[in-house]
Formats: C-alpha cells, sequence, structure tokens
C-alpha cells in the first residue's frame, strides 16, 4: 500500500522528510493490520464486547497518543485468553484483567494480534474486563480517507487539526478492538484530552468537558458504534446548532463543528434539514435520534463516522444546489451504520444504497431531469471487471481494490444502477417495504422499535422475495455474482422484432422489457428470457423507453474507450 511505499522511499533515497532530529519511521503496518476484516479467531468469535471505555490523550506536536482502553466481555464460550486488534507499533505499556495487573509474559503483539493470557479459565456466561494502556504514534494517513490512519494538519491560521479515517484499515490503527464489521461494543465511552482550548468532537452525546492545568478533556458516549465509526475529530471547533423536529414526533439536536467560515459553514448546516425530510420520508426514522446528527469539519474529505460524520468538501455543490457527498455520508447512517453488513463481502448494502440516495435526492429537488441525469454519470463509471459479490468472507480492501479481484466503485455506481433496475422490477411499493426491512428489520419502524442490526446479501435477497412472493435469485444472480451485465439482443424479421437475454452461464433471465412502438408501449413479459412485438408498417421504435433496465450498452462501452483513450495521450503528452 502507498504509506508502506512512501515509508521505504524515505528510509532508501533519504528523502529530506527524514532529517536526522525526526524520529525514525515505524515499521510497516502488517498485512493483519492494513486489511480490515480479516476472519476472527476463535477467542474473539467467543465473547460479544458489551463496553468500550477509552481514554486518548492526544499531542498535536508530536503526533503521538496515549491510550488507556477499558473493554468488558460477556462470555458466549469458555476462554483461556482474550485476543484484541491492534496495531504493533502502539506499544503496550501494561494490561490488567478484572482489575489484576499482569506479568509482561502473559500478553504479547506480534502481527496485530493482541494475545492476553486470562489468570484462570473462564467458562461461558462470566464477564471479564481487560484494561490495555498503550501509546505512540498512530498510523499517518497518506491519502485519506483512501488510506486510511491519522490525519495530522492544521487550520487555515495554522492551529491543530486532527482526525480520524479508518474505514479500510480498522480501528486497531489507534485502539485495541475487534477489527471485524461484527465487532462493535453495545456501547462506547469516549474520553479525548486535548490541549486547551482545542476542541474534541466524538460519537453519541457529549456528557462533559473538564479543563485543567491547561488540558481539555472531552467526555462522549455512544452506543452500538461500527468499529470503522469510532472517531476522533480534535480542532478549535465552532459549533453551529438547531432541533430537527421529525415527522415521526420525536426531536433531536443537530451540530455542525466546523473550523473557519462562518458563511459557508451556516450554508451548508441549513442543508441539513431537507436532507433529513428526504431520507425519513423515503426509508425511516433517523436512526439515531436518541444521540444526535452530527457533522465534523475534517483535513480530508469525509467519512461516514456515526454520528459524528467526517467532512471535507470544500462546500461544493452540484448543479441541483446541494453538496452530494455530505447526502452521500449522511445516508449512510442508514446504510452502514444502523444496518451493518455482516462481511466486507456485503459492503455493497452500505455503498449501493447510500449512491442510490443521491439520484433519488436529485430527482426530489430537480425533478427527473435531476434523476436521469445523476444516474448517467454514474453509468458512465461502471467497469465490470469483478462481480460485485463473490459469496465468500472478505477483507475490506479486497473487495475496494479491483486489482485484488474486487470489485471495486462498483460496489457504488453498479450497485445503484442495479437497484434502480430492482425497483422498476419489482415497483415502489415492494422496493421500499424492502428496504425498510433490511435497515431496521420492521417494515413500520418508529423511534424506539428498532437497534443497529447486521445484514448479509442473502439476507436482502430473502427479503425481497418474501415481499414480492417471487423467487428473484435470477436478478441476484446476474446483477450481483456476475462481472458481465445482461445483453439485451435485438433483431428485426420483417415486422417482428424479437428480443432476447443474453447472461454468463446461460441461466434464466425473465426481466420484462418495454418496447415504444410509435404512441403505444408494450411491457415483454421476457418469460424465458425471449419475447417478441409485431411492427405496423413504418413504425419507429424504442427499446426500454424510461431508461429502467441496467444493461450491456455499446454506446457507453464506445464512449469509455474513448475516454480512455483521451487520458492515456494527455499522461504522455
Amino acid at each position: 500500500m502507498r504509506h508502506t511505499l512512501l515509508a521505504g522511499a524515505c528510509l532508501a533515497f533519504g528523502l529530506c522528510a527524514c532529517s536526522p532530529s525526526a524520529p525514525p519511521a515505524p515499521p510497516p503496518l502488517t498485512d493483519y493490520t492494513a486489511n480490515s476484516g480479516g476472519p476472527r479467531v476463535p477467542e474473539q468469535l467467543a465473547v460479544r464486547f458489551e463496553h468500550a471505555d477509552l481514554h486518548f490523550r492526544v499531542d498535536p506536536d508530536a503526533r503521538r497518543i496515549e491510550g488507556d482502553a477499558t473493554l468488558t466481555f460477556l462470555l458466549k464460550s469458555p476462554l483461556r485468553r482474550v485476543v484484541l486488534d491492534l496495531d504493533r507499533n502502539l506499544p503496550v505499556d501494561s494490561a490488567d484483567v478484572d482489575g489484576t495487573r499482569l506479568s509482561r509474559s502473559a500478553y504479547r503483539n506480534t502481527d496485530g494480534h493482541l494475545e492476553i493470557d486470562l489468570p484462570h479459565p473462564l467458562d461461558a456466561g462470566a464477564r471479564t474486563t481487560v484494561r490495555v494502556i498503550y501509546h505512540g504514534r498512530p498510523h499517518t494517513a497518506v491519502h485519506a480517507p483512501w488510506d486510511g490512519g491519522m490525519v495530522w494538519s492544521t487550520t487555515p491560521s495554522g492551529q491543530p487539526w486532527i482526525a480520524t479515517a479508518v474505514e479500510g484499515e480498522g480501528c486497531d490503527l489507534f485502539w485495541p478492538c475487534i477489527d471485524h464489521p461484527t465487532g462493535r461494543p453495545a456501547l462506547v465511552d469516549e474520553h479525548v484530552t486535548v490541549p486547551a482550548p482545542l476542541v474534541a468532537v466524538g460519537n453519541g452525546v457529549a456528557v462533559g468537558m473538564e479543563e485543567k492545568d491547561g488540558m481539555r478533556t472531552y467526555h462522549w458516549r455512544a452506543h452500538e458504534v461500527s468499529t470503522y465509526g469510532i472517531s476522533l475529530n480534535v480542532a478549535p471547533y465552532r459549533e453551529l446548532t438547531a432541533t430537527y423536529k421529525s415527522r415521526f414526533g420525536n426531536s433531536y439536536p443537530m451540530h455542525y463543528w466546523y473550523v473557519d467560515d462562518e458563511t459557508k459553514a451556516r450554508a451548508l448546516f441549513a442543508e441539513f434539514p431537507s436532507m433529513l425530510d428526504f431520507l425519513e420520508g423515503t426509508i425511516g426514522p433517523y436512526p439515531f435520534g436518541a444521540e444526535k446528527m452530527g457533522v465534523a469539519e475534517t483535513p480530508f474529505l469525509g467519512m461516514e463516522h456515526q454520528t459524528i460524520n467526517a467532512y471535507g468538501n470544500d462546500y461544493a455543490k452540484i448543479p441541483y444546489g446541494y453538496d452530494d457527498l455530505l447526502q452521500h455520508e449522511l445516508s449512510h447512517e442508514w446504510f452502514g451504520n444502523q444496518m451493518t453488513n455482516a462481511n466486507w463481502d456485503d459492503m455493497w448494502l452500505h455503498e449501493s444504497f447510500a449512491t442510490y440516495m443521491q439520484p433519488l435526492y436529485a430527482g426530489a429537488l430537480g425533478g427527473k431531469q435531476a434523476y436521469f441525469s445523476t444516474l448517467m454519470h454514474l453509468r458512465t463509471l461502471i467497469g465490470n471487471r469483478h462481480p460485485i459479490v463473490s459469496g465468500k468472507p472478505r477483507r475490506e480492501e479486497d473487495v475496494y481494490n479491483d486489482d485484488r479481484d474486487g470489485p471495486g466503485q462498483d460496489i457504488y455506481n453498479k450497485g445503484a444502477l442495479m437497484l434502480h433496475t430492482l425497483r422498476n422490477t419489482i415497483g415502489d411499493d415492494a422496493f421500499y417495504r424492502s428496504v425498510r426491512l433490511l435497515v431496521y428489520g420492521t417494515e413500520h419502524p418508529v423511534p424506539g422499535n428498532f437497534s443497529p442490526r447486521y445484514a448479509t446479501t442473502r439476507d436482502f435477497i430473502d427479503i425481497v422475495d418474501k415481499v414480492t412472493g417471487k423467487k428473484m435469485d435470477w436478478f441476484f444472480d446476474v446483477y450481483l455474482y456476475q462481472a458481465k451485465l445482461p445483453d439485451l439482443q435485438v433483431a428485426r424479421d420483417g415486422q417482428v422484432l424479437r428480443l432476447s437475454w443474453k447472461v454468463s452461464g446461460d441461466g434464466p433471465f425473465p426481466l420484462p422489457v418495454d418496447v415504444q412502438v410509435g404512441d403505444h408501449v408494450v411491457t415483454l413479459p421476457m418469460t424465458d428470457g425471449h419475447g417478441e412485438v409485431t411492427l405496423p408498417d413504418g413504425a419507429m421504435y424504442s427499446i426500454d423507453p424510461e431508461s429502467k433496465l441496467l444493461r450491456q450498452d455499446a454506446g457507453i462501452e464506445a464512449y469509455r474507450a474513448y475516454a480512455k483513450a483521451k487520458r492515456k495521450a494527455k499522461t504522455s503528452s
């Protein structure tokens, strides 16, 4: 990965950043630490993570943290040792189990697995509390959020501006955790100590702040936070706040912590209610109304940190008058934080749905033109190199990196167009009922009758089957488990127009197709993958006139080849 290459080049060639006074570069991350979501070891499967009480002391000048993590687990099966994930470049100073200080030989960290021997074996049903005190310089992100880690920056006025972005590499870059989507703790307390007058903003609700000897300690508390959604945000923040009154009868605070430009900050903050109106009206209640809807300005582009989304898009606008990155990240509160993928192979459940919310929102503001123009842009980006879902457990980088046979950006763009096609196939009512069941586990969510949940690709397919009363595997097999798009082949024999679907593996694909003949639209059921329509003399026809279907398109492929050649020519000139 990029951070490893840069560190190696710096050591080998003596680049100016490696001055004699600078501390030596830490060893590169192990493969285990650099790739979030690897298989959990039996000891991690044996516990339920109940509470993470995290203390961070942040030193901006030294780019260093001191950590003190007290972690409580309920045992689902007998246990002899606790195994956590922590970057080995953060040395452990001490470890306690249930208040007993362990000898140095009782814990070890070689490749990013922090193994802690229990003083004596524990049976299922027992609770154990492990305390880990550690320190060090956390891995620094080279190009956040694509390369994860700590982001050490400064505001326009030169003050410290610090944030975390660890989706790809995981929570173990700055605290001892179970770095897997299903490793979320039921309760998280964050205590963040920073030099005054800096402000530390965290997940959930503010419990309090204490100031002593020139240092401030901020306390935040959140429930069931997604593992990479736990974050640190430190800056001389200023705050905007208001109350959102939901259509579901509850109210909750909206917050925006910004660093510099109040005029731009207020303009962005004014977008919050409209986005919430759309998402609550389209999907259901904001999942974390008992805590807050929060955004923190960050020195990197953005990330869906639960109840405190990171935002660094420089107050951009798209032609429909809003910041689409902010809207995308806010959508992740439903698709990612409320409903979390059970494995990284199911990551399309986060990204496809959040991406599809963008054309839907554009359409809500600007009508059909806005909806379809946004979809058309996504359509030009689809790669089709690898299936969206492999059907086997994967790590985060294996999914996002198409050089590793992963779908890459197709989990955003192709997935969103697939959802557009699904909605047109099963109808709005069935589509949105299925979405609510996926997100909340109920078709009738109201505040208080749901909690964060995990989901898999199979879960969503089963939900759609249940809602529609039909077996839809043929649809998902092609769009999710195969790389190639379905090819609609069209042949005309005199006045007869024949259509047939061609898909990889030649399986069934009874996807209906609309054909407009003059002013009349005919829907061909394509029951066996074939259909035909008779054309009147001299009649013009159009296939899929309302652009309902994601399929192979020669025009798109010609455009992509042209764009690729232009980029290559520009690079070589």
